[in-house]
């Protein structure tokens, strides 16, 4: 079976997992779809019908968020031959039968997390040990497809990254939709994963909350070379007005010290964030405090979207701002960002780094920038470079 997934690294967790499930149906395409955005559900909607034309004697099962969020869309597709909710696609009963939709209610439902064995063709392994989000930001429907906040017990997360050890994986990332809310305690997990495994060799985090980020946490990228130096912040605006009217839990002010803090106590600690412009009511004052934010605090690496609504969340019934100025702010913000990246990884150039080698000859150094390496090496080995050159926002190295 051929899985096309879309979003987010727990859709790419969770393709890996159906593959486990079903091997076989040599005759279907999967689709995973995301529903983080307008935009992705309608990129969601053309690959499916791209799909289907050039493959018209395969049958096409669609599944993921967005299918979740708005099954009857894809149901009266004419490509489509199957629906399935987010909590149907991990069952292999319900994967194999022949009802055309099949998706439960996940609102108020907490719902198992799966375990990966094999993550063929990568180097890092993933764990989810998080699923769901309790809370209600106004933009986001993730509370409305992946329901209650669950968590995975922190022994069963211990003995999944000994077993992928075992398999020559020497790199985990913990990830989850709120990682932060893992309900046994992010940081008390973290400071066991490091204390009973010595033989990780690296352990990485997916986004963070900042408001989740506690004492403890900093301490143990203070204390804990393996717990790698780079945080992705899930921070959406630099206004305290706006992250009010977007259900945020923290402020502008929050997000500094907490950068600062984390400087302080991890001094080459590479800082990510999300960010989203063009919310309703957003000044270009308001955007211009977003992009103050982002040169004050060095924050290099950033994903930033435009705007978009999702008539299902309070959002969509606020003063909208021009979806083409929407556009222009994510610009402004994205050249910002690579105006500080570029920065940063000129001052690199004549030092050294441990970097992970993937399939495709180049890697992640210990800051998670892509590296480029001079000479073919086997995937899955670490080794130390020296950093030549700066090529496209990435780094050329040799060994």
């Amino acid at each position: 079976m051929e899985i096309v997934t879309f979003g987010c690294r727990i859709n790419t967790y969770e393709s890996a997992r159906i593959k486990e499930l079903i091997p076989g149906l040599q005759d279907v395409i999967l689709i995973n779809t995301c529903a983080v955005t307008a935009e992705a559900e309608r990129q969601c909607r053309q690959a499916i019908r791209k799909l289907k034309k050039e493959n018209p004697k395969k049958r096409i099962f669609v599944t993921g968020c967005a299918a979740q969020l708005h099954p009857e869309i894809y149901a009266a597709m004419p490509e489509v031959e199957r629906v399935l909710g987010n909590r149907e696609k991990l069952n292999k009963s319900t994967l194999l039968a022949e009802e055309k939709v099949m998706v439960g209610l996940v609102l108020n439902v907490a719902f198992d997390i799966p375990l990966i064995t094999d993550f063929s063709g990568r180097t890092r392994a993933f764990i989810q040990i998080q699923q769901g989000c309790d809370h209600k930001c106004t933009f986001c429907v993730v509370n409305q497809v992946r329901g209650k906040n669950k968590g995975l017990k922190p022994d069963i997360v211990i003995e999944e990254i000994k077993q992928l050890i075992k398999k020559g994986y020497s790199e985990v990332v913990l990830t989850g939709i709120d990682v932060t809310s893992y309900p046994f305690g992010l940081s008390d997990l973290i400071e066991r994963v490091l204390n009973e495994v010595p033989d990780l060799k690296r352990l990485r985090l997916g986004s963070l909350d900042p408001a989740g980020i506690d004492e403890k946490l900093i301490q143990l990228f203070h204390k804990h070379e393996k717990l790698m130096p780079h945080v992705h912040l899930s921070i959406q605006s630099g206004n305290n007005l706006i992250l009010k009217r977007m259900g945020r839990r923290h402020t502008r002010e929050n997000v500094l010290m907490l950068i600062d803090v984390l400087k302080h106590n991890r001094p080459d600690i590479i800082i990510g964030a999300d960010f989203i412009t063009g919310f309703p009511t957003e000044t270009d004052e308001m955007f211009f405090q977003t992009v103050e934010l982002v040169e004050q605090a060095n924050i290099l690496l950033l994903h930033v979207f435009p705007f978009s609504v999702r008539q299902e969340t309070p959002s969509a019934y606020m003063p909208q701002i021009p979806i083409k100025i929407r556009k222009e702010r994510a610009k402004i913000l994205r050249d910002k960002g690579q105006s500080l990246l570029t920065e940063y990884l000129k001052k690199q150039i004549g030092k050294t780094d441990i970097v992970l080698i993937e399939q495709d000859g180049s890697g992640l150094n210990t800051h998670y920038i892509k590296t480029h390496i001079n000479k073919k090496i086997l995937p899955g080995t670490f080794v130390e470079v020296m950093n030549k050159e700066v090529k496209n926002g990435e780094l050329v190295a040799e060994v």
